[in-house]
């Protein structure tokens, strides 16, 4: 395959990625103003609390998104999966826009919101894992880690510009307009980004190692299969896929609320040391990936679970201070040591799979554990700090899984030398 056609592969990839987690991320952000428009309580953490059920709503639904799209990849191609994809997340998306609120038509707005969720919640389940597959199957066998990370730069700068989207509304519109119509422009623009996204992967050509699987080799029941021949490989994709869940979500995805909500920082101000943040996420993830092809993902993946067990608490102390300098320099070091887990990961599970189950298996074990620990982070934090009113509690939630999968990373066989089939 020639170089520009890696390229072009690989732009199909993080558009796709760009819009879907640009739309399913949004929401997280805007949790605070929907919760009121949506979910309206006299008990301010109530409300703020059914917001983030129905964000965790969605994610519940991405190991049905992983079953249906990782079937859709592994029997008619990787291709197919994504256009189906990008559907599933754009209306929905754009629909939310278009929602009238609990003031307008009662208990329907919430009902109709939850629904639509659901929808981006199966799309999301298919859309980054069948991504990555496609991608990686076309890139050069030394240069996989670097391509399997294109996806997730996608992904990051795809909530990057949900933050920022986010940070622009609260700054342009004062509280009254951000609530009466200003939320709805973040959710209406995400039907451009559709349009590009579909349009780069109608254009693309499926992998040649889905192409070289014969018709009659192609299982009827991929997740069956995974069950039976690989569970091993699917019991390590969930643990490891665990402490992405947990740490995208909780420093990427929770902060701006935290930073509200425990730091008294502005929306605006939240949200851009968050975005800040996620630039250097973005910026560090293919320095990693690329470093994981030239010594490994063992030696990589140890050094950053490493670092998530033993600094977590101790950055979030430092974020406590409530310092501005304080808190900026605590989450680039998050975004840093970040980089060096999830740049690889992916690459990391995808080298785990043969071609067969590839697709259900990788989207299924990562998709289910980020419904149960991914999906939940907000809820949980939210609960956890109102509970003990200690907001170092959600440190220890991260540190305590960071340390199982660095055990568990101890004990894994180094997989970027191994041939793809």
């Amino acid at each position: 395959m020639e170089r520009f056609s890696h390229k072009k592969v690989a732009l199909s990839g993080m558009i796709g990625n760009i819009l879907e987690w640009y739309d399913f991320t949004l929401y997280g952000y805007l949790a605070v103003v929907l919760s009121k428009l949506f979910f309206p309580s006299e008990n301010e953490t109530v409300s703020l609390l059914a917001s983030f059920g129905a964000f965790a709503v969605g994610f519940f639904f991405r190991p049905l998104g992983s079953v249906v799209l990782g079937y859709i990849g592994d029997k008619y191609g990787r291709k197919q999966a994504l256009v189906v994809s990008i559907f599933l997340m754009a209306f929905p998306t754009f629909l939310i826009g278009l929602l009238p609120t609990y003031h307008d038509i009662g208990i329907l707005a919430p009902v109709i919101l939850v629904f639509l969720r659901i929808l981006q919640g199966i799309s999301t389940g298919g859309e980054y894992t069948t991504s990555v597959s496609f991608v990686v199957e076309h890139s050069p066998s030394d240069k996989r880690g670097f391509y399997g990370s294109i996806n997730l730069l996608g992904a990051v700068i795809g909530i990057m510009f949900g933050s920022l989207m986010g940070a622009f509304l609260t700054s342009v519109f004062d509280k009254s307009d951000l609530e009466s119509y200003g939320w709805r422009i973040g959710f209406l623009f995400g039907i451009v980004l559709a349009f590009v996204g579909v349009y780069l992967r109608k254009k693309a050509e499926e992998t040649p190692i889905f192409l070289a699987i014969e018709e009659e080799n192609k299982t009827k029941n991929p997740l069956l299969k995974t069950f039976i021949h690989h569970p091993k490989e699917f019991i390590l994709s969930i643990i490891f896929s665990s402490l992405q869940g947990v740490a995208f979500f909780l420093l990427f995805v929770y902060m701006p609320t935290f930073y509200q909500k425990v730091l008294n920082l502005e929306p605006s101000k939240a949200l851009f040391i968050n975005s800040l943040a996620m630039f250097v996420l973005a910026i560090f993830i293919p320095v990693m990936a690329n470093l994981s092809d030239k010594i490994g993902r063992k030696p990589v993946l140890l050094v950053s679970t490493f670092l998530y067990w033993t600094f977590g608490v101790f950055l979030f102390k430092f974020i406590l201070t409530g310092q501005i300098e304080n808190i900026i320099i605590g989450h680039i070091i998050f975004a840093i040591i970040s980089s060096g887990f999830m740049a690889i990961l992916p690459t990391f599970l995808i080298e785990l799979f043969p071609a067969d189950v590839r697709n259900t298996a990788f989207s299924v074990g990562y998709n289910t554990a980020l419904g149960i620990f991914g999906g939940t982070v907000p809820i949980v934090a939210t609960y956890l700090i109102s509970k003990t009113q200690n907001p170092l509690t959600v440190a220890f939630y991260l540190s305590i899984v960071a340390f199982v999968v660095f055990i568990t990373t101890l004990f894994i066989k180094e997989t970027y030398k191994k041939p793809l089939y």
